[in-house]
């Protein structure tokens, strides 16, 4: 079973709990109805989808129901490192130090 850290709970969880909720880190146009049709639909319609690691958003559904971001490696599956909402890409070579200090 996947376990998935919350970082609003502060503690790893089974990913039953949790839901995907799309790419993070997306701009949101200023002022959509500016936009053309085909500028609407590339915003709204499509998203990367790349190989390797991935910044996506997840919902702790049956937890806090918080919404969270969090670095994610699409051929392992592992989860890098997770954070809330709102803040920047981290650094994800300094997440690695700290997750590797973590399981030691």
């Amino acid at each position: 079973m996947l376990l998935i850290h919350c970082p609003y709970c502060e503690e790893a969880r089974p990913e039953i709990e949790f839901r995907h909720a799309g790419e993070a880190h997306i701009a949101r146009p200023a002022d959509i109805a500016s936009l053309t049709d085909e500028e609407f639909s590339r915003f709204f319609f499509y998203r990367d989808n790349p190989k390797g690691i991935t910044f996506e958003r997840w919902r702790h559904l049956h937890g806090c129901a918080r919404f969270f971001n969090a670095a994610r490696d699409t051929v392992t599956d592992k989860f890098l490192v997770t954070y809330p909402a709102g803040e920047a890409k981290p650094d994800l070579v300094e997440a690695a130090n700290e997750n590797a200090k973590g399981a030691t």
